[in-house]
């Protein structure tokens, strides 16, 4: 018996606020450190978009999929890489997935801490003073990568 990953898809409103957040970084203005990510689609092979808060923490840079798999997640794993985009700026960068142990409990606190307010609602239940323990178990649920930027 196989488990679904967890996914939570946005719904309208969060299609829309996504749709305005996009549209603000491709004409250069960046709400909170807020980015257009492209990334090639696995199947079309067309560059998909979507708005991401790519998260500062401890001189590296990452990407943290708060909904869980979503299909960002999914291209990115085939991908390797992608775009980053604020107006004219566009900086080309690899992934590397981080594994479910105690450095990826450190990068979800720290963007819990920066981030909860708006992210809180898809970590169902667990917050940044949740245990490490309750962390860990979440980590599954949470993809995270760790770009580099090129250049």
């Amino acid at each position: 018996m196989s488990q679904q990953p967890y996914y939570l898809q946005a719904g309208t409103f969060a299609q829309r606020m996504n749709g305005v957040v996009g549209w603000l970084a491709r004409h250069g203005v960046s709400l909170l450190g807020s980015a257009e990510m492209s990334v090639r689609g696995r199947t079309s092979g067309r560059m998909q978009r979507i708005p991401v808060n790519p998260h500062h923490h401890g001189g590296e840079r990452y990407l943290v999929s708060a909904r869980g798999h979503s299909q960002w997640v999914r291209n990115m794993r085939v991908a390797g890489g992608g775009e980053l985009k604020v107006g004219r700026k566009v900086h080309t960068f690899t992934a590397a997935e981080i594994a479910d142990d105690a450095q990826k409990v450190r990068i979800l606190r720290a963007y819990l801490k920066r981030w909860g307010w708006e992210v809180n609602q898809y970590f169902q239940g667990v917050t940044v003073k949740s245990t490490d323990a309750e962390l860990l178990a979440a980590c599954p649920d949470h993809p995270v990568f760790r770009i580099t930027v090129e250049g």
